[in-house]
């Protein structure tokens, strides 16, 4: 009997996943483990892995389609099996529109054992849902064998056209959407079989087009933008967070002189390795690492009735995406050098602009550091990242006159604000004014982080 493929569940509170692109086609033979598609939680995009080898077949949902899990998403078909194997109760029927592909675009699994089923001649199941698509009657294609294939009904169509006329060859859905969007066939590259345009192609070719309105007879005009699974994550998981934890935010300054030494000395050394340079941000995560070792009670989460004082230090560090914001995490960062920790933030960030990040990238942080520095931010106050208790929002460095010895001696030096913001159910005033005092000396003195 062919094998079900459900929506996997990859985190226990998760309940959907959206398609982002299959990376395989109905009718395509594919392998155990190998990807078959990309699908975007409310934390990360992952790659799924197919769990059988067989044909792809009956895939019920669409590029963008949000999907409960433990849905039935498409069927692995072993060899000399057919959507007609199906048990005849309890079929899935699609909650969107079915699946576009190379063969024509996908139909219901219903009806695509109905139609295989009532077919006057032998076809394969993709042959039967192109030739339903195009509106072809099957009994006027040549078989080259004992049953009509996706390829036979396609040199039909070919031998259809018009002499001289030039159509570019299209999935009726992709013809649609490029309706729909705008965009002209003859500008899409196509990715099926002999240069089919897919409804993927068209959609990955058309700018989203926002949805232009007007509010309340004001006469203002704004453009309406969806929001991706990422973006709502976010606002749900910020509102969550200033309603739940009663945050608080305490600022210090910080000198930067002896701090920017060290990292001109490890940036030495690490080219000596072949390896990039050291940033300000790699030299925070270490600091901030030995900091939190310092104060357990920083690294630590609410749980409603007891305090959890992670033995574990992991720092997430919240990193800009195309689709939002995500925070990668380096698990284990007082155990790891500053050469180390360059190297793997590398990796993390690379992987996230790519949406490549596995759910073990973003899970199990303890701690958060986010640095607007870059933009030319001094000071912000950044919102906590449950079920974390704190976040570090570090500022741009400056540089400005201060008083540097008890001879009201005025120089100039490179400062840096660090704000941190802090859930007042765990953490108190006087235990993160403690942290941060650490944070200080060790920035100010970094060979301290050796004692």
């Amino acid at each position: 009997m062919p094998i079900p493929f459900i929506m996997p569940k990859f985190d226990m509170d998760q309940e959907k996943a959206t398609i982002i692109s299959w990376a395989k086609k109905e009718g395509d033979v594919v392998k155990a483990d190998e990807t078959i598609l990309t699908v975007e939680t409310e934390k990360v995009a992952i790659e799924v892995p197919c769990p059988a080898s067989g044909t792809l077949a009956g895939i019920l949902y669409k590029d963008g389609d949000i999907v409960p899990v433990t849905e039935v998403i498409a069927y692995i078909l072993k060899q000399g099996e057919t959507l007609a194997d199906l048990p005849k109760a309890g079929l899935p029927t699609p909650k969107t529109e079915p699946f576009d592909d190379a063969q024509g675009g996908a139909v219901p699994v219903s009806q695509a054992v109905a139609a295989a089923q009532a077919a006057p001649v032998s076809a394969t199941p993709v042959a039967v849902r192109m030739a339903k698509e195009e509106g072809i009657d099957l009994s006027k294609v040549p078989a080259s064998g004992d049953k009509i294939t996706k390829e036979d009904v396609e040199r039909y169509i070919e031998s259809q056209k018009p002499a001289g006329r030039v159509t570019i060859p299209a999935t009726p859905a992709a013809r649609r959407v490029a309706r729909e969007s705008g965009v002209a066939l003859e500008a899409v590259a196509g990715s099926g079989p002999g240069g089919r345009v897919l409804s993927a192609d068209v959609l990955s070719t058309a700018r989203p087009v926002p949805t232009s309105t007007v509010t309340n007879g004001n006469g203002r005009e704004a453009e309406v933008v969806p929001l991706t699974s990422i973006r709502r994550t976010i606002a749900e998981r910020m509102q969550q967070s200033f309603h739940e934890s009663p945050h608080i935010a305490l600022t210090v300054e910080v000198d930067m002189s002896e701090a920017e030494n060290a990292r001109k000395q490890f940036s030495l050394q690490a080219e000596k390795l072949g390896q990039p340079k050291i940033t300000v941000t790699n030299l925070m995560i270490k600091v901030v690492a030995w900091a939190l070792v310092r104060n357990p009670y920083i690294n630590a989460s609410f749980n409603g009735d007891s305090i959890s004082l992670w033995k574990d230090v992991n720092i997430g560090v919240a990193t800009s995406v195309p689709q939002g914001l995500v925070v990668p995490v380096l698990k284990g960062a007082d155990r790891l050098g500053i050469g180390e920790i360059n190297l793997r933030l590398i990796e993390l960030a690379d992987r996230a602009r790519e949406n490549k990040l596995k759910l073990n990238d973003v899970q199990g942080g303890t701690f958060t550091i986010s640095n607007l520095g870059m933009f030319g931010i001094r000071q912000f106050r950044a919102v906590i990242n449950p079920p974390e208790s704190a976040i570090l929002a570090v500022g741009s460095v400056v540089r400005k006159p201060i008083v540097v010895d008890d001879q009201d001696r005025v120089a100039v030096r490179p400062m840096m604000s660090l704000t941190l913001s802090a859930d007042h159910r765990v953490i108190d005033g006087v235990a993160a004014a403690r942290f941060l005092a650490d944070l200080v000396t060790g920035i100010e003195a970094p060979n301290l982080l050796l004692f």
